[in-house]
């Protein structure tokens, strides 16, 4: 990982100031000689986004501002988790400050990869593919930050000037472009799939499933269907035969897997996930954050038998079910009587002592996620029958997952040609299907207005809070930036 230190120098005279543009102690200039050197460079952009730290709070926005979660944990603990699940959050909350620094962070650091890395003398195709991974980092980052705070500043250079550092607020639509731009130019130098020893880095599916995803995301409903289908003609990805084998260390990096942000334990630097011990219940020495809630729970089907989804177990812990330990949950062990299961493992793997080194990976996006998408693109452009066959694939294998012969009257097809019923369906499949994985509120941010409100209840205004507030610290430092 590249870390580069920098200072900045005033020379007064009087009431003048000179300026200088920064200068690093381990400049670009010494660092980018060769293969090696810019393959460390772009593993730093790749730690950035890791969930190494508290600060990478993607689960705070992703499940607790939205309807799935809450903060979970003792009343007191991380109380600024609070205001942003009560949408009271102002600029100077710390958990948004510290995740802008974050993200930024690893933005910065794919700015010099780019930057850099086209001079050093090394192979054309390494060369490239390097370049690939860190303009989708930067896009991946871009697209977390437009989605949490709408306008923010699209910074795309090495902080080693005035210029690049004091940059104002892009509108969201030229987020946008920046974003389908990297994503473009990083397919063609992404390759389908790697060797063992690199596994885990961004593919050529990856580019083109987050280019999915971003046409998604604008409405742009035909050129997103497009893009998922290039994903489906590469022939790698698939669904797996049982739903909870998506979150367990037997199954990373998996053919359902399209992006997977790795984590390894014991390591120095540090490169193990801390969402195990957030996320764990106490007597596992976790904190029990990011509670589900009773209105997620209800979201998983249930037949007049009493049957449910099988999907619900697998991903929430609840009274007098198999825990991960093969001991019964209590609803005791948490606030709302729930626990996230995803993103954990059995004390047999991660002892409570070193719960917050944890080496299970989280995975971005699935070939389940993408399905859905897709369905969702077909239902808008009214073409129902291609949306059920999508949106039913997903359903079959949660059927697939039940332990035994699965109920005939639990998870049958979707077989309404109403379009308003079939984006209810679709909408309901993606809340219980990437149940806890960072995804709700911006999904029920996209789908607007009527359907937040509803969701998110009288508290939540979609004008008004439909964007987090900029940390007024980055307000202070850019002054680039009008208040």
């Amino acid at each position: 990982m590249l870390f580069i230190m920098v200072s900045l120098s005033f020379l007064s005279a009087c009431t003048d100031f000179l300026t200088e543009d920064l200068k690093g102690s381990f400049s670009s200039e010494t660092f980018y000689k060769n293969d090696k050197q810019a393959m460390q460079a772009v593993n730093g952009v790749y730690h950035a986004i890791a969930f190494t730290r508290f600060d990478n709070a993607l689960w705070v926005i992703g499940d607790i501002a939205s309807d799935d979660a809450v903060k979970g944990g003792n009343p007191g603990d991380q109380a600024e988790i609070t205001y942003i699940d009560e949408f009271t959050a102002d600029a100077n909350n710390g958990i948004l400050s510290n995740y802008w620094i974050y993200t930024y962070e690893a933005i910065a650091r794919a700015n010099n990869v780019i930057a850099n890395v086209p001079e050093v003398p090394m192979d054309e195709a390494l060369k490239n593919r390097i370049i690939g991974e860190a303009k989708f980092i930067r896009a991946y980052s871009y697209f977390n930050l437009v989605n949490t705070f709408g306008r923010v500043p699209l910074k795309l250079f090495p902080q080693l000037s005035q210029e690049a550092i004091h940059v104002p607020l892009s509108e969201v639509s030229d987020i946008y472009f920046q974003i389908e731009k990297d994503l473009t130019e990083a397919v063609g130098g992404l390759p389908v799939t790697y060797n063992s020893s690199d596994i885990g880095r961004v593919t050529r599916g990856a580019a083109l499933a987050m280019l999915g995803k971003v046409s998604l995301y604008q409405g742009k409903w035909t050129e997103a269907i497009g893009y998922f289908h290039q994903v489906e003609a590469l022939g790698l990805y698939r669904l797996l035969p049982q739903y909870a084998d998506n979150f367990n260390m037997a199954n990373e990096n998996s053919a359902e897997s399209i992006f997977e942000i790795q984590h390894l334990t014991n390591q120095n630097p540090f490169t193990g996930s801390a969402l195990n011990q957030w996320f764990a219940p106490p007597q596992e020495g976790g904190y029990y954050f990011n509670a589900p809630t009773q209105s997620l729970v209800d979201a998983f089907e249930k037949n007049d038998a009493g049957e449910v989804d099988p999907r619900l177990d697998a991903s929430i812990g609840r009274d007098g079910q198999p825990w991960l330990n093969g001991e019964l949950f209590s609803a005791g062990w948490s606030p709302t009587g729930f626990l996230t299961k995803k993103h954990q493992q059995p004390l047999s793997e991660i002892s409570s002592s070193l719960k917050g080194d944890g080496d299970l990976n989280y995975i971005y996006m699935r070939y389940a996620d993408l399905l859905l998408m897709k369905a969702e693109a077909f239902s808008e452009t009214s073409n129902a029958d291609s949306a059920k066959a999508n949106l039913n694939k997903v359903r079959q294998r949660a059927r697939a997952s039940y332990n035994g012969t699965p109920p005939d009257d639990l998870l049958q097809d979707v077989t309404t040609s109403d379009n308003n019923e079939l984006k209810t369906a679709i909408r309901n499949e993606r809340r219980v299907e990437l149940a806890q994985e960072f995804h709700r509120y911006f999904d029920l941010m996209r789908w607007g207005k009527t359907v937040a409100e509803t969701a998110l209840g009288p508290d939540f205004n979609y004008e008004t809070k439909r964007y987090l507030p900029i940390p007024q610290a980055e307000i202070d430092a850019n002054q680039a930036i009008n208040p």
